[in-house]
């Protein structure tokens, strides 16, 4: 029995067969998507942006045309003139700066103490370290209504009703960010470059300082816009502890928009709108950032 050694490939014969692959089969190569994968996408992109489409439809109408069979599904007159009551009705400029103040208090907080939190339980080793790992996620599992009860009752002792920080406080930590990063970083951060840093001399806040928050900052970017969201449509605690004419979030706000025994949904919608729009506008400047940090962690990993 006779055994064939295949001579290893050299650099030409490996670029000779690349070449003769099609574009997109090469590495770096650029796919393109066929005529059903256009028509896919397209009808994601018409049912994605359908709900944001008709609440500008329906603000630009008025109440009885919205209350008829069937509703309408073409923009009207009246857009700029509900936004302008909407606007004046809800105080919305004084809720934007008290929920601009809670979400970006609460995103920065959060992404800083959850990328410190992640890097420990992800690169540190110490005693039960698994153990508080797991209630970090159990809290995850508790729903968050069963804890309103005993929240009011400590914010009402401290005085901090209808106050905003009653709202920033209790926000100012999440287990899903915690998770999140300590996920990341277990990929993203070698244990090398972590003991090279130790080798130098650094301390333990250099080393999170100067290697994990640039390590982590694709994944930072990601988490902040995520709780600067959350933070931006949370509407139940704020309701809880939150007036309409004390320092209102914009949902606190809102919901105080069409009061009346025929509560007026242009304006409850054209406030709706109003509420979106800035997110709408965060997204636009800095969703270009975060997908390109989320593809440069990519390919360094």
């Amino acid at each position: 029995m006779t055994t064939t050694v295949t001579p290893p490939e050299t650099p030409i014969v490996k670029e000779q067969k690349r070449s003769r692959l099609p574009k997109s089969a090469r590495a770096g190569g650029t796919l393109h998507g066929g005529p059903l994968a256009y028509a896919i996408l397209a009808v994601f992109m018409i049912v994605s942006l359908f709900p944001l489409v008709w609440t500008a439809i329906a603000a630009s109408r008025d109440n009885q045309r919205l209350a008829e069979n069937p509703p309408p599904f073409w923009f009207g007159s009246n857009l700029f003139k509900n936004l302008e009551i909407a606007w004046n009705d809800a105080n919305l400029g004084e809720a934007f700066l008290n929920t601009t103040i809670v979400a970006g208090t609460s995103a920065v907080t959060i992404v800083v103490l959850s990328t410190i939190a992640g890097f420990a339980f992800a690169k540190l080793r110490f005693k039960g370290r698994n153990a508080l790992m797991l209630v970090v996620i159990g809290t995850m599992m508790i729903p968050p209504q069963l804890s309103i009860i005993p929240l009011y009752m400590m914010v009402a002792k401290l005085d901090w009703t209808d106050q905003l920080q009653a709202v920033i406080f209790p926000s100012l930590v999440s287990a899903f960010g915690v998770f999140f990063m300590r996920q990341y970083l277990l990929q993203a951060l070698p244990d090398e470059v972590i003991e090279a840093a130790r080798v130098d001399g650094a301390s333990s806040w250099r080393v999170v300082w100067h290697v994990v928050f640039p390590a982590a900052r694709p994944a930072m970017a990601v988490l902040g816009m995520l709780m600067f969201v959350q933070a931006w449509n949370d509407f139940l605690w704020p309701f809880l502890v939150l007036t309409q004419t004390g320092n209102p979030t914009v949902q606190v706000a809102v919901a105080g928009l069409g009061r009346g025994y025929t509560p007026d949904q242009s304006l409850i919608m054209a406030g709706a709108l109003l509420g979106t729009l800035p997110l709408l506008l965060v997204f636009a400047i800095f969703g270009k950032q975060i997908v390109g940090g989320i593809m440069q962690g990519a390919v360094k990993g």
